[in-house]
């Protein structure tokens, strides 16, 4: 298949797993995971229709995306890699989503440079439903009173949560358990699933999902 028809069957899954859960047709969000892969990869995805894209390093977004965004209007980039504070600024400039705030730290630096540059990317916060060790993300029990902190010290508007299922496990309850949280903390997006799970996601309520390898092929 080439990369255009992956794309078609992807959408075309993402579809039939609203319908199946009944929810609205074109109520869950593409993201086309592109990290790792160079702009002439990714034109011809963009060529096909798609505007909604994941890159997992600010600087390797950095080496592409300006130029592609000139190229097409309407492109939304989202950070879906961990971030570090000395890149805020960078992030702030370029991504129009960061779904990886995970840390006090990340947050005060995303709310000065956002503030500094009058750019308001959504935000979005990491929980490390699997409880991780090597994973980036605020833990579950944590995760009410971090976005309130953000809310309220901070004034930054946190749209959804993100998270990503420890790969040998059942990815279901864990998209349960951010469920369970995104009501608690009253907020309406949801970033789960990924090339192998987005399904399962679509069935447990996610607004958007990662799709990489699904659609551009192994790294």
């Amino acid at each position: 298949m080439s990369v255009e028809e992956r794309l078609q069957d992807v959408k075309a899954r993402i579809e039939k797993a609203e319908r199946l859960s009944k929810r609205p047709v074109g109520s869950v969000t593409l993201v086309a995971v592109s990290k790792t892969f160079d702009a002439d990869d990714i034109r011809p995805v963009i060529a096909a229709g798609q505007r909604v894209f994941g890159e997992n390093r600010v600087q390797e977004s950095q080496g592409k995306w300006p130029e592609l965004k000139a190229e097409t209007p309407g492109i939304e980039l989202h950070l879906i890699g961990p971030l570090q504070s000395n890149k805020a600024a960078d992030a702030v400039a370029l991504f129009d989503v960061i779904e990886t705030v995970d840390r006090e730290k990340i947050a005060r630096a995303l709310a000065d440079e956002m503030r500094r540059q009058g750019r308001a990317p959504k935000l979005y916060v990491q929980v490390n439903t699997g409880l991780e060790p090597q994973k980036a993300g605020i833990e579950p029990k944590e995760t009410t009173a971090f976005v309130e902190f953000c809310r309220k010290e901070l004034q930054l508007s946190i749209e959804g949560l993100m998270c990503i299922p420890p790969a040998e496990e059942n990815p279901g309850p864990h998209f349960a358990l951010l469920a369970k949280l995104a009501r608690e903390c009253g907020v309406a997006k949801l970033s789960m699933g990924m090339s192998g799970d987005f399904e399962t996601a679509v069935e447990f309520g996610a607004t958007s999902v990662r799709v990489g390898s699904a659609i551009f092929g192994s790294r």
